[in-house]
């Protein structure tokens, strides 16, 4: 467990005891093992949502489907909640800020606002001194050249909103690409990123209350597949001065956002053991989907802990473990024979309730625990190659 990392106390607050009704924005995977948590904790959870057929529509008491960026519905709807918490960015902020006129929304709409948008979150890093790739913002054809200029090659050039696993994102290797990375995302806002040669990628998710109080699971080593996240590995077995300084930068930007709920920092570890932020999620993470089976207190629990200013839960690892992704590529060859995968020693389904699979698709996940980190890798994938072996044509 780590230490708790305490700033000036917030303003005081009662907590939001078992029985009080929680709203969530959004019904995907995250909302629906949040209110899975909350209802095993006592809460009555409620979704507000854009489609009915959503993962969140299985778990909670009830579902409100509309479109999210209505500020007048969702304060209409915000006298139903004691608290409200989100499962994604794409919250419109205009919402958000609206909704919490009426009832708290943890994290505050300005933590949305600044980490909804990749140019926001830059100068949020900048201005906090927290290391980051050197980037420039770009909004013409002419900007573009200008931040290649002072960023060099290769650099990604990324739109500012709704990029995600790799959507949203070119790779500029050499000066002949720039007119077609320009083309294929402007004009929009856009953000040029030096390229990072890292040694590996890092994730750590972590929780603050509402008296500032702030803990960190054991940070994530993460594979990726097709700009996807394909494996998280805790604990990293990374030297554990970097994984110190992982949870320290964590701590300071959930401190400097004021965020109350649970976050993910996303880093690039670069070859002399640097760290630099990459992104920064204002939820529970992919990579933390191993804290429901591995760790005293799940990333989920958590969250209903700090949303409702109860204490935090310990984050502590009882068991390395690993998690990976079940994406729709899995159904390529039909049902996937759920029965081998959980023939192996260790492991744990989690499916989320999603109506179609497609390639990229993320359905749900496999996690397995054993005792070294070698053990619950080679369970994990031993598993979800288990799926196709025998799947039902």
């Amino acid at each position: 467990m780590s230490h708790p990392s305490l700033s000036p106390p917030l303003a005081g607050r009662s907590p939001i005891l078992p029985g009080a009704t929680l709203g969530v924005l959004g019904g995907g995977q995250l909302g629906a093992m949040f209110a899975s948590a909350a209802r095993r904790m006592g809460y009555r959870v409620e979704a507000v949502v854009d489609h009915a057929d959503c993962p969140a529509a299985r778990h909670c008491d009830r579902v409100h489907v509309g479109l999210l960026d209505d500020p007048a519905r969702l304060v209409a709807l915000g006298g139903r909640f004691a608290a409200v918490t989100y499962e994604f960015e794409n919250v419109p902020v205009v919402a958000a800020r609206a909704l919490n006129a009426v009832v708290p929304v943890r994290p505050g709409p300005e933590v949305l606002f600044t980490t909804q948008d990749r140019g926001r979150e830059k100068a949020f890093l900048v201005a906090h001194a927290i290391p980051c790739a050197p980037h420039g913002m770009v909004r013409s054809r002419d900007d573009l050249l200008a931040a290649v200029a002072r960023t060099g090659l290769p650099a990604v050039l990324k739109t500012c909103t709704a990029g995600y696993d790799g959507k949203g994102q070119r790779r500029i290797d050499s000066p002949a690409d720039v007119d077609a990375a320009w083309e294929s995302l402007g004009p929009a806002e856009l953000v040029l990123e030096g390229w990072i040669p890292f040694a590996s990628e890092l994730s750590v998710v972590a929780a603050r209350g509402l008296q500032g109080e702030i803990c960190t699971w054991e940070p994530s080593l993460n594979h990726h597949r097709h700009h996807i996240l394909d494996c998280s590995l805790a604990p990293s077995g990374l030297p554990e001065a970097t994984v110190r300084a992982a949870r320290r930068m964590a701590e300071r930007v959930l401190e400097a956002l004021d965020v109350v709920g649970v976050a993910c920092v996303e880093l690039f570890v670069t070859s002399d053991g640097g760290l630099l932020v990459n992104e920064i999620a204002p939820r529970p993470h992919n990579s933390g989907h191993l804290t429901i089976e591995a760790a005293v207190t799940s990333q989920f629990e958590q969250q209903v802990r700090a949303v409702c200013g109860l204490p935090l839960g310990s984050p502590r690892l009882r068991s390395p473990a690993a998690m990976v992704n079940l994406l729709g590529d899995c159904w390529e060859l039909g049902e996937p024979d759920w029965n081998a995968a959980l023939a192996v020693a260790g492991v744990s389904l989690h499916l989320y309730g999603k109506s179609a699979p497609r390639p990229g698709r993320k359905m749900g996940h496999l996690t397995a625990v054993a005792d070294s980190l070698a053990a619950a890798e080679a369970a994990a994938r031993a598993a979800r190659r288990a799926l196709a072996r025998g799947a039902v044509g």
